[in-house]
């Protein structure tokens, strides 16, 4: 029998760390508060969101936008490189100038959709989701595997434009930015943001009977939010929801997640691999 031909080459392999989080179905939660988290930035919502036909049909630009990851993640280098840099150009197309003042920053400030600060942002609201919604719904992850993790997606941040120098180097220096930037006064949710935020990532057209699920997912989303940017879209929170969530995801994370099967736990991807 002849040997198999060696599988086209892929970013990352199952050892790597980008796949074992990503893996999880269950961290497909992270996906909406990460949204909320890049609109909170007036000059990424503007250039990212509503100056890139992102609105026009917000959820096939989301299949979209998965459907890229997911090539990352687990396709070839091929597909990934070919549709990265369709991206990259769509990026570099995208540019304008703020139409109205929105925090500290004054009307007609110029935006770039390649800017690497705006990029940076967007592939940080990721990464900090992601990982949080790791922790608290699967298990947590090591100082070595959050450090793995980074220089991971820093292969990300590559393919869609960034350079080395334009993100931290280490984990803990992302952690530092990640608090700059929850400090710094440049998030600020405007009211269309706002407005985008709640229509689009907390009432998405689902099928009747998956209201309540749906329910439970934006009451997560809500709860994962950093306060200050929980209080600017107006959501009310409270410490008996707090409790609620803490404790379901304790109950997620060391009894149901360990018990299900492989089709439910892990993603198509994974399982693909998984069999391969």
């Amino acid at each position: 029998m002849e040997p198999m031909p060696d599988a086209p080459a892929s970013y990352f392999d199952d050892d790597s760390l980008l796949r074992r989080v990503h893996r999880e179905s269950v961290v497909g939660l992270s996906g909406p508060r990460a949204l909320l988290m890049m609109a909170a930035h007036p000059v990424a919502f503007e250039g990212f969101f509503m100056a890139t036909g992102a609105l026009g049909d917000p959820y096939d630009r989301l299949r979209r936008t998965a459907q890229v990851m997911d090539a990352i993640a687990w396709g070839t280098k091929a597909d990934a490189d070919r549709m990265t840099r369709r991206v990259r150009a769509m990026h570099r197309r995208a540019r304008g100038e703020l139409p109205r003042a929105a925090g500290p920053f004054p009307a007609g400030t110029p935006w770039a959709a390649d800017d690497p600060e705006l990029l940076l942002w967007i592939v940080a609201c990721l990464v900090d989701s992601a990982v949080l919604v790791h922790d608290r719904y699967v298990e947590r992850l090591t100082a070595a595997d959050r450090e793995a993790y980074w220089r991971d997606y820093r292969v990300v941040g590559r393919l869609f434009g960034l350079r080395d120098r334009d993100m931290p180097p280490t984990w803990p220096a992302f952690e530092a930015y990640m608090e700059d930037m929850l400090a710094s006064g440049d998030l600020f949710v405007t009211p269309t943001a706002r407005e985008v935020g709640i229509d689009v990532v907390l009432r998405p057209p689902v099928p009747l009977r998956a209201r309540p699920l749906l329910e439970l997912a934006n009451v997560i989303t809500v709860g994962l939010l950093p306060p200050a940017i929980r209080r600017q879209y107006g959501f009310s929170w409270d410490p008996a929801r707090a409790l609620a969530v803490r404790g379901g995801a304790e109950y997620v994370r060391r009894v149901l997640v360990p018990l299900l099967p492989g089709r439910m736990r892990y993603v198509p991807g994974a399982r693909r691999s998984a069999m391969a």
